[in-house]
């Protein structure tokens, strides 16, 4: 086999193989790499029977009602994977003594089993609620 032969054939095989490769890597349901599950928040977080009490409702249609035992909540959601992202979300800002009003804080949130975890804009966790029958 000539030179130049060799060298085609090693460029093809070169080229077959990194398409191959990016391929796999732009798959993600490629062996080897794990999706979150997706997650349903639709429904009510928390003591929805008072408003003393720090409650989430999310709406089929992506709109958020809650509580954060003083000040009432309204906004959107969207989900993906595990993780709720909290939209345009607006809050009254009443003075509530003995009521820390930490869900007002609201920036995301994930899902396991019937807990909502609840984080600040930073990323750190400041509460949880557990899912209402």
């Amino acid at each position: 086999m000539s030179r130049t032969l060799q060298r085609l054939a090693l460029s093809g095989t070169i080229l077959l193989a990194a398409t191959m490769l990016s391929a796999c890597a732009g798959n993600p349901g490629a062996a080897g790499t794990e999706t979150a599950e997706a997650v349903d928040p639709v429904g009510t977080w928390g003591d929805v029977s008072t408003t003393s009490e720090p409650s989430l409702a999310f709406g089929n249609g992506g709109s958020l009602s809650g509580t954060d035992g003083c000040n009432r909540l309204v906004g959107s959601w969207t989900a993906e994977g595990d993780t709720v992202t909290f939209v345009e979300v607006a809050s009254t800002r009443m003075l509530c003594e003995g009521v820390d009003p930490w869900l007002s804080a609201l920036a995301t949130a994930t899902i396991s089993g019937d807990t909502l975890t609840v984080f600040d804009e930073s990323g750190e966790e400041i509460g949880t609620l557990p899912r209402t029958a």
